[in-house]
């Protein structure tokens, strides 16, 4: 049997893609191994978002030169975001004459032949879909988890928000038919899924490519319904798109669990304009009021970019103080880095680097205190901890996620693993926390 070897990077959309190309190589007789040498088959499943993870795809390429030498009936192939940008992929084929197979975000359910053509005819095959995906509802996928898993629910994105790539590489918006994800999600519960995260660009706007009225909300509400289920989580979602009915299930629906993560960007409403981002900070905070009436507790988490083209030491202030009137409990904080393709890279009034390393920190500073802060609040609390693994340090300590998404370690035993146990906290940092397992048969 040939063996495969998958190297994900960026997101989760992209983790769930690799889990369903681990499937269809599976299905065609291979076995999975991390040993690069042992390896027949190598596939990169790459990330566009980031200049860093372009990076750091150029350079892992670049180290199997030497192995493809050594090993020429090597296929080595390239998949995911930013094979769906030409300028890219004819830049990877004319400096890496080592590479076998190309394809893009939007055919993944085509590598079979794919395979089969290249084994076949010894050439380089490049197959992009450039538009919307081809929703395969027969591909299915391994799940690194039993359970819990990420099921899509639709895939890619209209919004072209004016720093990001994605709409250029995963196509238009396309919602899967509700009782295909119904279906899929009973699956898995059927096999021993607890926790599902429905996955797409912008969950707030499914349905809007359906052929009948059916929203996200209205999805929400069936998958509730299934037997065995426990948690749900959603993410990304779109502060515009943000209905009055979705924030009303927080208080309706016992399965989705209490955290909200929901991307701002910036606090400054000059700066979320040139974003193009369809709102202003009083529209954000105004859901997040709304949101916290309905559920006191909820976690928040966000995104914040610094250092957009344009910003101004006020327009930062702006993004602080929001911060401070919301309470993060934490947040994906990043650098803003011009992305080739995309209307914010043409922009003038490129913020300098120090700048935005600077501002970088004050943000941070801002940011763990409050974090922190809420952590504290927490201590003498019990939460429901769904355990997902032996703690790398110390073989007696398992880690976790409650319920609002924060992360727990407590001592207990491996065969906890998969289940959902309660734990009291007794102790905080800024971004976990600490506490006993009860021993709910004493």
């Amino acid at each position: 049997m040939k063996k495969y070897l998958i190297s994900t990077f960026g997101c989760q959309m992209n983790e769930h893609d690799s889990e369903k190309i681990a499937w269809i190589l599976e299905g065609m007789g291979h076995v999975s191994t991390d040993n690069r040498e042992e390896a027949d088959i190598i596939i990169f499943n790459t990330c566009a978002v980031r200049k860093s993870a372009e990076d750091r795809v150029f350079g892992q390429l670049g180290e199997l030169k030497d192995l493809k030498r050594r090993k020429p009936e090597l296929i080595l192939g390239l998949c995911g975001c930013m094979m769906q940008r030409e300028d890219i992929r004819t830049y990877f084929l004319s400096k890496h004459r080592h590479i076998d197979l190309v394809f893009g975000t939007n055919n993944i359910h085509k590598l079979p032949q794919l395979l089969q053509r290249h084994m076949e005819t010894g050439e380089v095959i490049v197959d992009i879909i450039e538009d919307t995906r081809e929703i395969e509802e027969n591909i299915h996928a391994n799940r690194k988890y039993s359970y819990k898993s990420f099921v899509n629910i639709m895939y890619g994105c209209n919004n072209f928000c004016t720093y990001c790539i994605v709409p250029y590489t995963r196509g238009r918006e396309k919602s899967r038919e509700p009782q295909d994800i119904i279906n899929e999600i009973t699956e898995l519960t059927d096999n021993g899924t607890k926790e599902v995260t429905l996955l797409g660009q912008n969950v707030n706007s499914y349905g809007k490519t359906l052929e009948f009225e059916y929203n996200f909300t209205d999805l929400l509400r069936d998958i509730n319904k299934i037997d065995g289920l426990e948690r749900i989580r959603f993410m990304t979602s779109h502060p515009k798109d943000l209905s009055e009915d979705l924030i009303k299930a927080y208080g309706e629906l016992d399965k989705l669990c209490p955290h909200l993560h929901l991307p701002v960007q910036s606090g400054s409403n000059k700066v979320l304009k040139s974003m193009n981002r369809k709102y202003t900070r009083e529209d954000y905070l105004s859901q997040i009021r709304k949101v916290r009436a309905i559920n006191p507790n909820i976690a928040i988490t966000t995104d914040i970019i610094v250092g957009f083209p344009g910003e101004s030491d006020e327009d930062f202030i702006d993004t602080l103080e929001l911060v401070k009137e919301v309470g993060y409990d934490s947040a994906f904080t990043f650098l803003y880095s011009i992305r080739e393709g995309t209307i914010a890279a043409k922009m003038e009034e490129q913020v300098p680097e120090e700048t935005k390393h600077k501002r970088f920190q004050q943000l941070l500073d801002t940011l763990h205190p409050i974090g922190l802060e809420l952590n504290e609040r927490l201590i003498g609390t019990t939460q429901d901890v769904l355990v997902e693994e032996i703690s790398k340090n110390d073989s007696t300590v398992l880690s976790g996620r409650a319920s609002n998404s924060k992360l727990v370690h407590f001592k207990g035993s491996e065969d906890l693993i998969g289940k959902i146990v309660k734990v009291r906290i007794n102790n905080v940092k800024t971004f976990t926390l600490e506490g006993n397992l009860i021993n709910m048969e004493a």
